[in-house]
């Protein structure tokens, strides 16, 4: 830890090895483990507990009751993240007692209550809202939106783009572009509002809206994915004609 560090409190318990930049703030009562690095800029509100090999980076605030890490955990997360009150990122075991790395990405937004478990992979901008949790090897690509008490099971993949909507459960893989819910989670379109707020050509969201009818309008046509995905040069289409090509649907 830097002699340089000010901003932590006198309560707070920082094991020898911790790494700590020089403007970063700790509140009371936290706890940060021997294998954690704070970047410049980070927060920790009261009562925060940070553990395993962690490695935050810049202007990350982690608000109070969070717990991130076990003494075997190795995790990342990304610059500009806010980690909401008692958020849990890998403190759980896996069903195989390995510990498997889990990435955050940067400018994402963790709400309450929020558990991650071992071998999550978090794009950037994200935003996982109250009470989800993420069961392991879950993988969201950037700007996925996940609504309150959802649940993504085990080894799927979340598209770039996709909302899923509050407390649902879902149990395959979402293509790129996609509005889904219920339990168990179902496609229910376009998520055109993302979409008219990502891409600036309307011809491209009503591309896109062509190839959803075809490759995904009667069940999962991954022959003709992978066509689309090798001919057309646009390169929203081929993420999602290539994601559906590969994808357990």
């Amino acid at each position: 830890m830097s002699d340089k560090t000010v901003n932590i409190h006198k309560s707070t318990i920082v094991e020898d090895g911790a790494k700590i930049a020089p403007d970063v703030t700790i509140g009371p009562f936290c706890f940060i483990g021997r294998d954690v690095e704070l970047k410049s800029g980070c927060t920790l509100e009261s009562n925060v507990i940070l553990k395993g090999s962690l490695t935050v980076g810049e202007n990350v605030k982690i608000f109070s009751f969070a717990v991130i890490g076990c003494e075997d955990s190795e995790i990342v997360i990304g610059e500009k993240t806010h980690v909401r009150e008692f958020t849990q990122i890998g403190t759980q075991e896996s069903l195989d007692a390995k510990s498997k790395k889990i990435i955050i990405g940067a400018n994402n937004f963790l709400m309450g209550y929020v558990q991650i478990l071992g071998g999550v992979k978090l794009g950037d901008f994200c935003i996982i809202t109250n009470a989800v949790r993420l069961y392991e090897n879950v993988k969201c690509e950037e700007r996925v939106i996940i609504g309150g008490l959802s649940t993504v099971e085990a080894n799927n993949n979340i598209g770039t783009g996709v909302m899923i909507g509050g407390a649902s459960v879902v149990n395959s893989d979402i293509p790129p572009f996609m509005l889904v819910e219920g339990n168990k989670a179902t496609i229910k379109g376009l998520n055109v509002i993302g979409l008219r707020r990502r891409l600036e050509k309307k011809g491209d969201i009503e591309e896109i809206k062509a190839v959803f009818k075809k490759i995904l309008g009667d069940g999962a046509d991954k022959i003709l994915a992978q066509e689309i995905a090798d001919t057309n040069p646009n390169e929203f289409i081929k993420k999602l004609a290539s994601f559906v090509a590969s994808s357990n649907l």
